[in-house]
Parts: structure tokens; C-alpha cells; sequence
């Protein structure tokens, strides 16, 4: 099975609903049989014993409520994916797909199900499986306490803040990554120019999608082996149609289908981008959360500040790390590693502050905010990005004038503070 597969499966698996919940159900049912076969082995203290009439009537009773319970969770989880869709991001339901305590509350409530109504076929006046019963009590205790954390972790994790956090997380893990795979010595990340050398190898698209995953350490291998240079020509995220170039090769000796098929087998395509290799797809969604926020129909301005301070965050991790050494520089000598086409510092800024600074152009709380998040960043990111921040500042404060021409707060909302009103608040050297 290679590299392509099993992404697509460990893919499908964390995104879907009822694999794990059809593995709880089948270990129900094993688990059953095998404490019948216990019970009939093990005698118990009368304390733990029941009638057949009353282990009948518990085993009934936990059948019904589990299966009632689990249409609840299901409507409750309609219920998000209908609030999400239209309050907080579409994208964010990606992230909600793979909640784990979603999942394994379905996969016991399930597995207990099967279970009990397995214990219940067996109930008669000649055999009645005490111990079976007894478990199949505690895991109705386990399963009520199981539903009462994802109630909460439901009821938290609707809040836009708790969206923004979550995907500042997955922004953090990814960009890690990204750096990680970058401190390789022939993987390059930036631009690359032929300078009319004609490809050996070119691997297209057989089909629409977004590139959601590279195997760079298997591309970088095939490189090494084949002594070539290996290109990406789309960055992670790109849409690209059917028949697009996916992957050049320039130099060795590899030529060919075969090499062409082991190529494509390490670029994965899909519906959707995904979170995986793709920090920019969580700060889309941080974003997205602020412009519904800012929208005629939510105007919700708050919360889009609190989208900023983990933007801010975000983008001080960019701004802040050195990835010189691994930029791909034109004219290089180097004819063997992988060349991977990746956002710039220019290109995580403009997505995090374009759309809110728009949006968001005549609420003064979220023009301080932005200020000072980016004077911040201009103080703290690496010499070579403040010309791109003070460019921000000042298309901020060509926007902010605009939009305050005739308003007698233009003075506040030139204003950088921390917490958009009410924080410490400094006045700007800039006026746009």
C-alpha cells in the first residue's frame, strides 16, 4: 500500500462519523459473548445476582436509552454542523469532523447497545448473565458522564474564540512541521525558474482538486536515488484542474510511466484542502470567523478582535522564523533535492490582515486592534518582513482615514490598543 492510500484512509478515517462508532458496536457484540461464556464459569455473591425478570427489564431499559441517547447526539451534531455553517466558517467543519470525544461517545454508546441486546437474547429461567449485567450497568455510568464532557466540550467549542484557538493550534502543529521537513539539506522551499531547460520528467493531474499533502520525505528520497532535481509546481491548497503539471523533474536519468507513477503516488489531491500541510487553511478559517463576525448580519465586531490576538500569534511564529537557509535561490547550483513552492511572509500577512481590514473598516475597535497587532510585528519579526508590515500600516491608515474622514474619533481609531478599546491604549505616529 503506498504513501497516497494510506493518507487518503488515515484521511477518511479522521473525517468520518462511523467507522469508529461500527468498531464499538462490533466489540459490543464480541464482549457480550464473551461474558456469557464467563458468567457461566463464575459464581457470584447473591449481592450480585438478578432475577431473570429484572435483568431483562435493566438490559431493555439500557437498550432503549442508548439508542435514544444516540439519536440525540446525532441531532446535536446536525444542530453544529447547521450553527457552524452559518455563524462561524464552513471550514471549520473540517476541524469539528475529527473531535475525538465525538467519536468514541458514539463508538461506546454504540458498543453498549450491542452489547446489552446481545446480554438480553440470552436472559432466560435457566440462565441469567449476572456479571454481563453488572458491566453492562457501569457502562451505562461511563457513557452518562462520557455525554456530559462532550457537552461541554460542545458548548465550548461553539464559541468563535474557542474556533480561533483551535485553529491556531493546527496553524502551530503544521507550521512546525513545515520547518521540520524544510531542515533537511536538499529540501528548498520558494520559486523555481528552468531557464528554458525542458523537464525529464512531467507528472499532471488525472483529475480536478486541491492539493492537500506532499510526501516530502519521499520525494526528496526519490531525488536523492535518481540524482535529478524533483519540483512542485502548485503549493498545498492549490485547486488545480484535470490536466495540470503536479510535478517536474529536471536532470538524471528517470523517464518514463513508471516514473511518473511512483511520482504521483506521493502527491495527494481531494475535494477540499486540508489541515495537514497547509498552515494557511487554519488561519483562512481564523479569518473567516472574523469577516461573518463583521457581516451587516452577525456585526459582531468583538469577535473579530479576538480572531486578530490569535492571528497575531500566528503570524509572529512566521514572522519570526528563519527560513533562509532552505529558500530555493535562482541560479542555484543544485540539480539534486526538492523544490517546494510555499506562501511567503507576504503572503500569511496579506491573508491574515486584507479581508478583516475591509470588513471591518468602520469598526474603530477592530482598527486599533489591528494596529497595534501590527506594529507588534514590526518590532518583533525578522528584518527582512518589517517593509511588508509598515506597507500593512500603512494601507491601514489610508483605510482608517478613509473611513473616518468626517468622524470625530479619527484620532481613536488611529490609536493602536492591545484589546481594541479599552486596553492600554498608545497613539500612533502614523495618520495614513
Amino acid at each position: 500500500m503506498n504513501w497516497n492510500t494510506v493518507f487518503r484512509l488515515r484521511q477518511f478515517v479522521r473525517g468520518s462519523l462511523w467507522v469508529l462508532p461500527l468498531a464499538g458496536g462490533l466489540l459490543g457484540a464480541l464482549l457480550g459473548s464473551g461474558l456469557i461464556l464467563a458468567d457461566q464459569s463464575v459464581h457470584l455473591s447473591a449481592y450480585w445476582t438478578y432475577s431473570p425478570s429484572t435483568a431483562s427489564t435493566v438490559l431493555s431499559a439500557i437498550v432503549g436509552a442508548m439508542a435514544a441517547l444516540t439519536g440525540f447526539l446525532v441531532t446535536v451534531t446536525v444542530l453544529v454542523v447547521q450553527m457552524a455553517t452559518g455563524t462561524l466558517s464552513a471550514r471549520y467543519l473540517r476541524l469539528w469532523y475529527r473531535d475525538g470525544v465525538l467519536k468514541l461517545l458514539l463508538a461506546l454508546l454504540v458498543g453498549t447497545l450491542a452489547y446489552s441486546f446481545g446480554l438480553l437474547r440470552r436472559v432466560g429461567n435457566r440462565f441469567v448473565p449476572n456479571l454481563g449485567v453488572t458491566v453492562a450497568g457501569t457502562l451505562v455510568v461511563v457513557s452518562l458522564l462520557l455525554f456530559v464532557v462532550f457537552l461541554d466540550r460542545f458548548l465550548h467549542r461553539l464559541r468563535p474564540v474557542a474556533v480561533a484557538a483551535l485553529a491556531a493550534n493546527y496553524v502551530n502543529r503544521d507550521f512546525a512541521r513545515y520547518t521540520a521537513a524544510l531542515a533537511a539539506p536538499d529540501v528548498f522551499s520558494g520559486a523555481f525558474e528552468p531557464a528554458g531547460e525542458e523537464p525529464a520528467v512531467i507528472v499532471r493531474s488525472r483529475g480536478p482538486g486541491a492539493i492537500q499533502a506532499l510526501h516530502v520525505r519521499g520525494l526528496a528520497g526519490w531525488a536523492r536515488q535518481h540524482e535529478c532535481l524533483v519540483v512542485i509546481c502548485h503549493r498545498v491548497g492549490d485547486f488545480v484542474p484535470a490536466g495540470a503539471r503536479l510535478i517536474e523533474t529536471y536532470g538524471g536519468t528517470a523517464t518514463g510511466i513508471r516514473a511518473e507513477r511512483r511520482l504521483r503516488s506521493m502527491i495527494v489531491l481531494g475535494d477540499e484542502r486540508t489541515v495537514e500541510q497547509d498552515p494557511a487553511f487554519g488561519m483562512r478559517i481564523m479569518v473567516d470567523v472574523a469577516d461573518k463576525a463583521l457581516s451587516p448580519a452577525v456585526n459582531d465586531p468583538t469577535t473579530a478582535v479576538q480572531a486578530l490576538n490569535h492571528l497575531s500569534d500566528v503570524l509572529r511564529l512566521i514572522g519570526t522564523t528563519d527560513l533562509s537557509r532552505s529558500r530555493w535561490r535562482a541560479g542555484s547550483a543544485v540539480r539534486t533535492g526538492l523544490v517546494i513552492p510555499a506562501p511567503s511572509w507576504e503572503d500569511y500577512l496579506m491573508l491574515g490582515v486584507t479581508e478583516i481590514r475591509e470588513y471591518g473598516s468602520t469598526a474603530i475597535q477592530v482598527m486599533r486592534r489591528m494596529r497595534a497587532m501590527l506594529e507588534e510585528l514590526r518590532d518583533e519579526v525578522r528584518p527582512e518582513h518589517r517593509p511588508a508590515v509598515e506597507e500593512e500600516l500603512a494601507r491601514l491608515g489610508v483605510t482608517v482615514g478613509r473611513s473616518f474622514a468626517d468622524s470625530v474619533d479619527l484620532d481613536r481609531a488611529n490609536t493602536a490598543d492591545p484589546q481594541g478599546i479599552g486596553g492600554r491604549a498608545k497613539p500612533s505616529g502614523h495618520n495614513g
